[in-house]
């Protein structure tokens, strides 16, 4: 569960730290007053996506860091690196003017993206606009897959449904018209001549250019190796380095018995006459062997402007342009024989077309299956949501194979007796579509490890009776997991375990946002605010702690789900 959650300088929230209970947390505030802000925070921290506008004015950094407990060892955090300590992992994330931002989990630095897949398999952040995902039948198939948690199945489609793919893509190259072809085959004949005139060796290029600078400048390279073996040999009158150290060595080699010191300088002589004499004649051979033809240096200029030119069509480089009429000697092969290679990937694709079409049908049934179990969970969820008339179906149709399947899944609903099923986009009012979503949420939320439900503003467009059963199915899930919802509604306030009030102000020139834990006296104050505005009478305050009351009693009867040893649940 989210245990602490530390906020700097997000929007008008300059600071605030928000220590969260087990069960059902409420927050509540005026409209504006920054109730959302601390739900991009959590977004923000869990990897969401964020702006660098969500920085509060004048601040060159906001952060952002959520403590959460009881946390078990997931696949997420080992792709990273990171792992609870006690249960317990810090998530923190920097966000700089400049757009930069350092993300740490469990101390250790992460990408945004690794943060973000850690923290959706920790905390599920059920927005105010997520209802209008409901009107969107593209989502309707992945709500069942997350449902019936296909992803095995699926995988199979995937790879079958692929390598069909892969093969007809192969297929369609080959398709084309008589003219296309001769006009393709024309041109490959060219680029392949062209290529094996050249005769490209691997490596030639680089052994050229060392070459032809060497003739460029063969003056200075005649007169460098001249001028060396001049100062290393001397003149036929004798001198030179060679010699010098020749004579120097025989200066020493009377004295080199006289003394170990003498010994030693006299090895080092030898050694350097040696060096010296191996220089001079490795001089002398590059200059005997140094032959310089024009001739030779307009042939390397030749062929350097011919690489020049075949590289600006074929290829930065001889070696790329060496796989490069790999490739088109392939494509002339099978351009020439495109008949036979079309007619064998006909018969490979009419199989693999098969095996997609079985695969296919092995995740229709898992989903068929999984959409009867869905449609008596959800039925069962809007039934304790005020909604006992209204049907719930899940409709299939069919559609060619694509990456998803052959399914199209759609969600169909009746809102009032003796009307037909119809899709849920062209019936549902706001206030339905609030709790068909809510509904779904709660169901989803049973197979996941998720131990953190945030729901902002869930109870949009419901009020009245609606809004109490709401605020009954809330309580109901908080037993199960961690409940944090932001709400303007008394019945699902009054339902919360733990009550924070976000409230807005004004200090030393500048808004600023404060997030604070209400005891009994402070929440039946908000509560009767909600209720009937500015204006807070005894009559009000006697309804708030009759909500508060009658929401004790409601939750002092329910069944409380514990974890048993096992690690499933229980009740008690």
């Amino acid at each position: 569960m989210l245990q602490l959650l530390h906020i700097e300088n997000i929007a008008v929230i300059e600071s605030a730290e928000i220590a969260f209970d087990e069960g059902f947390n409420a927050l509540t505030g005026e409209t504006g007053a920054g109730k959302s802000i601390v739900i991009d925070a959590m977004g923000a921290v869990l990897g969401q996506r964020t702006s660098r506008d969500l920085i509060r004015t004048g601040a060159s950094r906001a952060f952002v860091s959520a403590l959460f407990t009881g946390v078990p060892e997931l696949e997420a955090l080992s792709a990273c690196g990171a792992a609870p300590e006690d249960g317990e992992l810090l998530l923190q994330r920097e966000i700089y003017a400049d757009g930069k931002n350092v993300c740490r989990c469990g101390g250790r630095p992460v990408t945004v993206a690794q943060l973000r897949r850690v923290g959706g398999a920790l905390l599920n952040i059920h927005g105010q606009h997520d209802g209008q995902q409901l009107l969107d039948e593209e989502q309707h198939g992945a709500y069942l897959d997350s449902f019936g948690r296909v992803e095995g199945t699926l995988g199979d489609y995937t790879v079958c449904y692929q390598a069909m793919e892969a093969t007809r893509r192969k297929l369609s190259a080959l398709q084309m018209d008589e003219a296309e072809k001769e006009r393709r085959l024309d041109s490959l004949r060219f680029q392949i001549g062209e290529l094996e005139r050249a005769q490209l060796k691997p490596g030639e290029e680089e052994a050229l250019l060392q070459r032809r600078n060497l003739l460029r400048n063969s003056e200075k390279f005649m007169e460098a190796v001249q001028r060396a073996v001049w100062q290393l040999t001397g003149s036929d009158e004798g001198g030179g380095a060679v010699s010098a150290l020749e004579e120097a060595g025989n200066a020493l080699a009377g004295a080199r018995g006289l003394d170990e010191q003498f010994a030693r300088l006299g090895e080092r002589l030898e050694s350097l006459y040696s060096e010296a004499y191996d220089v001079a004649e490795t001089l002398r051979d590059m200059e005997s062997s140094f032959d310089f033809s024009p001739q030779e240096l307009d042939e390397l200029e030749g062929r350097a402007d011919q690489l020049y030119r075949l590289k600006k069509k074929y290829g930065p480089t001889v070696e790329d342009m060496l796989a490069y009429l790999d490739r088109c000697r392939e494509e002339l092969e099978q351009i020439t024989f495109s008949s036979d290679t079309a007619a064998r990937l006909e018969k490979e694709l009419a199989k693999q077309r098969g095996q997609v079409l079985k695969a296919a049908g092995e995740l229709s049934r898992v989903r068929r299956a999984a959409a009867g179990e869905l449609e008596a969970r959800i039925q069962e969820e809007l039934r304790q949501l005020d909604m006992p008339k209204v049907r719930f179906s899940i409709q299939f149709g069919e559609k060619e194979p694509d990456a998803s399947g052959v399914d199209v899944v759609r969600f169909l609903m009746s809102a009032n007796v003796g009307e037909e099923l119809r899709p849920i986009n062209k019936v549902a009012s706001g206030g339905e579509l609030a709790r068909i979503m809510l509904a779904l949420k709660n169901v989803l939320a049973e197979n996941e490890t998720i131990g953190t439900l945030v729901f902002d503003e869930v109870d949009t467009g419901v009020s009245g009776r609606a809004a109490q059963k709401v605020a009954a199915k809330l309580a109901q899930v908080s037993r199960r997991k961690q409940v944090l919802c932001v709400t303007h509604l008394p019945q699902l306030a009054a339902m919360a375990d733990t009550h924070f009030s976000v409230e807005k102000g004004e200090r030393d020139g500048r808004t600023f946002t404060e997030v604070l834990r209400l005891d009994r006296s402070q929440r039946k104050l908000e509560l009767a605010r909600l209720t009937g505005g500015e204006a807070v009478t005894e009559a009000m305050l006697a309804g708030a702690e009759e909500l508060i009351s009658g929401a004790e009693a409601y939750k002092r009867g329910m069944p409380r789900v514990v974890a048993a040893a096992s690690g499933e649940e229980r009740t008690s």
